[in-house]
């Protein structure tokens, strides 16, 4: 959580002005990420017909499996299953408030994503991220190079998606830095 000041003691408010103090959310700096944690997201996200028939006609994927209930029945897995891009943008989305929000630069790459279990509507999505790897840019001051592995479950503890990902990342400092100087930016322009 960012801080925007000191308070008074016991009244939540900046010391002689009794304006309250905003505590905004964010994720976690490249400072303050842990090589071998597990970072639990939660809650859960439990997935319906309703998300799957979405997100499957809109990116116009016409595949049977997600959308023909009589169909699916007929095949192995005997109805319908979760849209596999589905299943991997809620999991990397579960970890977005705890990890990267407000603190990521840019998305770099996932690699080796897998779906050794099939998600279905009604299913309850939990995910939990390691960090595996950190390293300061050589290119870019105040930023770093963090990789993760994103692990998807259902309420059963299924492994429902695994998927590595690397996000170019904040440090503290910097950022703190970049934003005092965008705010100046902005009132000198206008």
């Amino acid at each position: 959580m960012s801080d925007a000041g000191t308070t008074s003691p016991g009244t939540g408010a900046h010391p002689g002005t009794g304006t309250p103090r905003v505590i905004e959310q964010r994720g976690l700096y490249f400072d303050e990420l842990e090589e071998g944690v597990v970072y639990a997201h939660r809650p859960g996200r439990t997935v319906t017909e309703t998300d799957n028939v979405l997100f499957t006609t809109m990116t116009m994927n016409t595949q049977a499996l997600h959308l023909d209930a009589a169909w699916s029945a007929g095949q192995p897995f005997g109805q319908r299953l979760m849209n596999s891009m589905f299943t991997l943008a809620t999991v990397v989305g579960q970890s977005v408030p705890q990890l990267t929000q407000g603190t990521i630069i840019a998305q770099l790459g996932l690699t080796d994503v897998s779906f050794p279990h099939p998600l279905y509507h009604g299913d309850t999505l939990y995910t939990e991220t390691v960090v595996t790897g950190k390293r300061l840019s050589a290119s870019r001051p105040g930023q770093g190079i963090v990789t993760m592995q994103h692990t998807g479950r259902n309420q059963h503890g299924d492994v429902v998606a695994l998927a590595a990902r690397s996000c170019l990342m904040w440090t503290r400092e910097a950022h703190a830095a970049a934003e005092l100087e965008a705010a100046q930016k902005g009132r000198i322009e206008t």
